[in-house]
């Protein structure tokens, strides 16, 4: 099963929040980690598919991507009613609150998985302290053409970097920051603001934390109370999050671990643009957005991106995973549940949009945003005893907001290539 220093590391973030005793007592629980680390659980016997619940890293022959094309071209043909998409795009709010008056927060599990894709959601002292292991070698091989992280890029960047910007630039897993330019950058912005704007900055919810964390369809806290777990012996650290379904927002301030003190729940449609944030822009250094976008309208989602970049500070980072074209729940639904190519909806009137790699890059580049990872993720999920197999497929990509300012904003750029 390993020793107790390799144990897993999910185990090891909730072991900061417990007491010396309640430490060594929860490393002995840990011996019951997966046989293999997340990620690394590759099929190489088709006859053991049924051995495990999931496999990593699957590669798609040409006769599997023909026949999900298709699958999806098929299901495509019989298009929802105009005046129910109509009806879906207004009523969005009244669906999801209905979907989570009837499961409450027993739908979605804890989502314990983001610190191993995202530890960029941490600050760089805790990420640090927690000494975060990078992926077996093998995941990093197949990823390596997805992301900056490869160790090459990330030294070019680097002397770039120190000669241009200076010696006081620092690099984290392919992004860089740099203390002095990211200081004056704020220093200049505060020097717009007047009186009353300086008084809304003193006052807003978590105006005294250094490190700001928003989740956007924070749903009923699946994020959110894993996140809190991990930062809650992490001074200056605050979470905002929010979610247009007020029921949803009211699981998460009646869960037993919120905290007003160290995180802020409210109700807020992203796709609303004249909707103030209980705080100023420009001040958050993470934005998470998982399984959120892909229930927007494709016509709207550009819009909802531009605005979510204004809140980061230059050098924030915006973290994203989402469903990817032709996933096993793209490829399952019936004829007439269409609204467009590739958005679907659901039987509960709730909305799904099934995205690919280059439709991400596109939109958080149009942005403004430099990508740091974009990847596909195709796993393969089986149910054992039905002997079912399920092609997943997720988008997950991670894009910075550049320390320079860029000549032209997001929306004069989405002007001149729209996006589609």
């Amino acid at each position: 099963m390993g020793s107790l220093n390799k144990m897993n590391f999910i185990t090891r973030l909730s072991a900061l929040c417990l007491s010396k005793k309640s430490n060594m007592q929860q490393r002995h629980q840990s011996s019951r980690r997966p046989a293999v680390p997340l990620g690394s659980r590759i099929l190489t016997d088709p006859s053991k598919v049924f051995e495990h619940n999931m496999w990593d890293h699957m590669q798609w022959s040409q006769e599997e991507e023909e026949r999900a094309k298709e699958k999806a071209a098929e299901n495509s043909l019989v298009k929802v009613q105009l005046e129910d998409q109509d009806k879906y795009e207004r009523e969005a709010s009244k669906y999801w609150n209905e979907f989570y008056k009837t499961h409450k927060n027993n739908f979605f599990k804890d989502r314990n998985w983001l610190f191993l894709e995202f530890p960029e959601i941490l600050p760089e002292k805790l990420r640090e302290q927690l000494k975060i292991e990078e992926r077996p070698s093998e995941h990093a091989k197949i990823n390596i053409t997805n992301s900056f992280s490869q160790k090459k890029e990330i030294e070019e960047g680097e002397r770039y970097w120190k000669k241009n910007i200076g010696d006081d630039s620092t690099s984290e897993k392919g992004y860089v920051s740099n203390k002095k330019q990211s200081i004056s950058i704020a220093d200049s912005l505060r020097g717009k603001k007047n009186e009353e704007e300086v008084n809304m900055l003193e006052s807003f919810p978590g105006s005294h934390a250094t490190y700001r964390i928003l989740e956007v369809g924070c749903g009923a806290g699946n994020s959110v109370f894993p996140i809190l777990k991990v930062l809650c012996n992490t001074p200056g650290t605050f979470l905002y999050c929010c979610d247009f379904a007020s029921g949803a927002v009211e699981l998460v301030k009646s869960h037993s671990s919120y905290n007003s003190a160290r995180c802020s729940a409210f109700v807020h449609d992203v796709c609303d643009d004249a909707l103030p944030y209980p705080f100023p822009d420009e001040i958050l250094d993470v934005i998470l957005l998982v399984f959120v976008l892909s229930t927007i309208h494709p016509d709207r989602m550009q819009q909802v991106v531009n605005r979510l970049v204004k809140l980061l500070k230059p050098g924030g980072m915006l973290l994203f995973r989402d469903y990817g074209r032709y996933d096993t729940a793209q490829l399952r639904f019936k004829k007439g549940h269409c609204l467009s190519e590739n958005f679907y909806v659901r039987g509960d009137g709730t909305r799904v949009y099934f995205f690919t790699k280059e439709e991400v890059q596109n939109m958080f580049n149009l942005a403004g945003l430099t990508e740091v990872q974009n990847l596909l993720d195709r796993r393969l999920q089986v149910n054992r005893k039905k002997k079912v197999k399920m092609q997943r497929v997720w988008v997950q990509g991670k894009f910075q907001k550049p320390l320079l300012l860029s000549i032209n904003s997001p929306e004069e750029t989405t002007k001149r290539h729209p996006y589609g």
